[in-house]
């Protein structure tokens, strides 16, 4: 409709009201709210208002925002399409006192939640008059639990069925009791006018008589259908019915619905609850109640378990690196795989699968892409593992907020009784983000020092999601509460002071909050996880103790010439000659371990240690291995007498070349495989002579391969400010052109403007921000050159969309076929 210009006027021209005309009459800053309610009808951006309106009232659209409501929003709603329905007998809609009446709930809660419904476009305003958007009817079927309007009932049922009905009512045509309807109105029109009546339903319902008030009060609060055996063929004579519910239906109190089925109609119900809509209107949520085990216990346990997460995804990771684990033919990462991750990092394997599915939605972890893929951290991993621990803690808690995977899920069995790996498919839980993010928030609601219990939150997840209730929602809640703990959101089932500022901080700015200069929950966590140490306490037995966390430097080195022992409150590394081997393989030399361990051990270095770096030196490389096929050389000729006089050798088919070399007809990577089994632990060296370290280098995934490891299964992010803006903007131009009538405008005189790629680019990112319009430069794909006069509304992907004034109509324009960018004098005609 090309209504726009009465929509300024405040009136419609006499056509009726429509919703396209209210949305065209909203202000732009409540169109960009809109937008940020609702940010599925911007992706991609809407040519006008008419294609807004049809794509705010689709029922997809609809239905995603109703999942969105609380029980209150959606009870008023539900009063808004019961009471509103224009087949009750009055005009479409319902004023806002009748609902509110209705409900009687306070009218601050009332005026919130009805706001909420305006601003999110699923009610609008007919003057005096609010009307649910169309759907609704369609998708709330029973609201309020109230069956269909009689005329609704009734309009479905033959019409020599009805004459009986209205004959015992005493609606005739011509009583007196038959007044309100119109003249010349069908008995259905007659049966309704008369039921109608408050005085006349409740003579209807003396004449049912009181045994048949037990039949209505068992559908009085819904559901609003029962079921009665051949309902459809049932008499309609009242002086012939013999039973309470033949009573009922002779008097239209209920009429059938389907073959063996009954509804109570709408009117009859709300005269039956006395004008109330609801049993119970819950205007506020369930209180949240629970222990106390005080902030202090909650703060340690939460950044012990916070630190725990971090130190588990370092470590786990650093490992692949080294022997990376495969990816199932069927995508994801085998259940021996996971087992051995769940003892290496000493917990269960729920655990090592969320920090798995962690480091993976944080993009430290990806499949290579490979055919035989591997999992391998990516490159984006070195440059976690360096910033600091507060930071690190966040990217992988933001990552798993907004994951739509749910690791708790690992190793249970899908429909078909296959069971579902961690990494792997089946693990995707489209509603995950909100939920996670509905239980973070209503933690966080809770008491600081209170530790709410599961039926607390569970009943206030209730109120909060009505109509997403189910065994499926219970089992996310569930997931949920458990993942939250592992990752150190809570201690002892109390939300942690960081994840409370989470809750707040999350939505602030469109930056996520491991990239953000400064955030509170970054700082309360800091505070309480323990300081990076530079000083371990190496003792005679072997071993160094870690008593926290180390530097990254120290803890990296530090795991290169030792082996984890034990984990918890304090690290043991054991020095082995096989750690120490390979330190030396990967080219640190033995006075570099032993300057490392001097300059960092709070103790003096015991001798034991000194000597096993020693011995483990001296051996290490004084067999070199070459090609021939392959040969050996060393600078001491005993050490080969003893190589070729060991029987053990055999098998390598070894031959003296020189005293020094010593040749083999195995290849080079058997010849040194064999010869380590063996004791001798040699190097490889290049055919220049140089030794050859064979250190395994740290492997990473392809960058992208990372790229292309991201899901698509979250609902679309809300915009930020300045892209609802442009959005606005590209769709009132877009109505502009669509509903006036306008001329085209006369390019400026003169040679098209021209200006630096750079500028222009400049140039028209302000305009679009500004609103205001330029004269652009343009060349068409056969290298004509024209003049426009434009209102940009975004600049994005190469491409310039703007209303093209010259045009009367919305064009995209490809950013390097604009040759310049000039503002317009003040003089010039604005095109209208």
């Amino acid at each position: 409709m090309t209504d726009d210009a009465d929509a300024e006027r405040g009136g419609t021209g006499g056509r009726p009201p429509t919703f396209t005309a209210w949305l065209r009459n909203r202000t732009d800053a409540q169109l960009a709210a809109l937008f940020a309610l609702r940010p599925d009808l911007v992706t991609p951006v809407p040519a006008d208002i008419g294609a807004l309106a049809a794509r705010a009232t689709a029922r997809p659209a609809v239905l995603r925002v109703l999942d969105r409501l609380d029980r209150f929003g959606l009870q008023v709603l539900e009063s808004l399409v019961a009471l509103g329905d224009d087949r009750l007998g009055g005009p479409p809609g319902v004023e806002r006192a009748r609902v509110a009446d209705a409900l009687g709930a306070p009218a601050d809660r009332f005026d919130k939640a009805l706001s909420g419904l305006l601003e999110s476009a699923l009610v609008w305003e007919d003057g005096p008059r609010l009307r649910p958007v169309g759907v609704l009817g369609d998708i709330l079927r029973t609201p309020a639990g109230l069956g269909p309007p009689l005329r609704a009932l009734l309009g479905e049922r033959p019409a020599e069925t009805l004459a009986p009905i209205a004959a015992g009512l005493g609606a005739v045509a011509g009583g007196a009791s038959a007044s309100a309807a119109p003249a010349g109105s069908g008995p259905a029109e007659r049966i309704a006018a008369a039921l109608a009546d408050p005085d006349r339903l409740e003579e209807a319902l003396a004449l049912a008589g009181a045994d048949a008030r037990p039949v209505l009060d068992r559908l009085l609060w819904g559901p609003p259908q029962g079921t009665v055996s051949g309902a459809a063929q049932r008499g309609t004579e009242l002086s012939a019915a013999a039973s309470p519910i033949d009573r009922l239906l002779a008097l239209g109190l209920l009429v059938p619905a389907a073959q063996d089925t009954v509804a109570l109609p709408r009117e009859v119900a709300l005269h039956l609850r006395g004008g109330a809509l609801f049993e119970e209107v819950q205007a506020d949520p369930p209180e949240l109640s629970g222990t106390r085990p005080g902030e202090t216990a909650v703060v340690s346990s939460a950044a012990g378990q916070a630190f725990t997460a971090i130190r588990s995804v370092a470590e786990l990771l650093e490992r692949w690196a080294e022997d990376p684990p495969g990816v199932l033919r069927s995508g994801g990462l085998g259940t021996r795989d996971l087992r051995r991750a769940a003892r290496e990092l000493d917990v269960d394997e729920t655990a090592a699968a969320l920090f798995a599915e962690s480091a993976r939605a944080a993009g430290l972890l990806t499949a290579d892409g490979e055919v035989d893929g591997e999992w391998l951290p990516t490159p984006e991993f070195d440059l976690w593992r360096e910033a600091s621990a507060e930071h690190r803690w966040l990217r992988l808690a933001e990552a798993w907020l907004r994951s739509p995977r749910v690791p708790s899920l690992s190793g249970t069995k899908d429909a078909r009784g296959r069971s579902r790996p961690a990494l792997g498919e089946g693990l995707d839980r489209r509603s995950a983000p909100e939920v996670r993010l509905d239980v973070l928030g209503t933690l966080a609601s809770a008491p600081a020092d209170v530790a709410p219990a599961h039926d607390g939150v569970a009943a206030r997840l209730a109120w909060l999601r009505p109509r997403r209730q189910g065994p499926g929602y219970d089992e996310l809640v569930t997931a949920t509460l458990r993942e939250a703990a592992l990752l150190g959101l809570t201690g002892r089932g109390a939300p942690a002071p960081w994840a409370r500022a989470m809750a707040e901080e999350l939505d602030a700015e469109d930056t996520p909050l491991a990239e953000r200069d400064k955030t509170a929950a970054g700082e309360l966590l800091a505070a309480e996880l323990p300081e990076p140490l530079e000083t371990i306490l190496v003792q005679g037995d072997l071993t160094a103790v870690a008593p926290g966390p180390l530097v990254p430097h120290l803890a990296r080195e530090l795991a290169l010439a030792a082996d984890v022992e034990s984990t918890g409150g304090a690290t043991v590394y054991r020095f082995s000659e096989g750690s120490i081997r390979r330190a030396l393989d990967a080219g640190r030399g033995a006075d570099d371990l032993t300057a490392l361990l001097e300059r960092h051990s709070s103790t003096e270095l015991p001798q034991p240690l000194r000597y096993l770096i020693g011995d483990a030196a001296r051996r290490h490389g004084r067999l070199r291995i070459g090609t021939a096929s392959s040969y050996l050389r060393c600078d001491e000729p005993t050490i080969l007498d003893q190589l070729a006089g060991d029987r053990r050798a055999g098998d390598l088919q070894l031959f003296r070349l020189a005293p020094t070399v010593i040749a083999s007809r195995t290849t080079r990577p058997v010849l040194m495989g064999r010869l380590e089994e063996l004791g001798y632990h040699p190097v490889a060296e290049a055919a220049d002579g140089t030794v050859q370290l064979t250190g395994a280098a740290a492997r990473r995934a392809d960058p992208a391969s990372a790229a292309s490891a991201g899901r698509e299964m979250d609902e679309p992010a809300a915009p930020n400010a300045e892209l609802r803006t442009a959005a606005v903007r590209a769709v009132r131009a877009g109505d502009e052109a669509a509903t006036t009538a306008r001329r085209p405008v006369s390019a400026p005189e003169g040679a098209p403007p021209r200006s630096p790629t750079a500028a222009t680019l400049a140039a028209l990112s302000e305009a679009a921000t500004q609103g205001r319009r330029v004269w652009i430069g343009y060349l068409d794909a056969e290298g004509r050159a024209s003049s426009r006069i434009v209102e940009p509304a975004r600049v994005e992907g190469g491409y310039l969309t703007a209303y093209d004034a010259t045009r009367a109509a919305v064009h995209r324009f490809a950013v390097h076929r604009i040759t310049g960018v000039a503002d317009l004098d003040a003089s010039q005609p604005s095109g209208t």
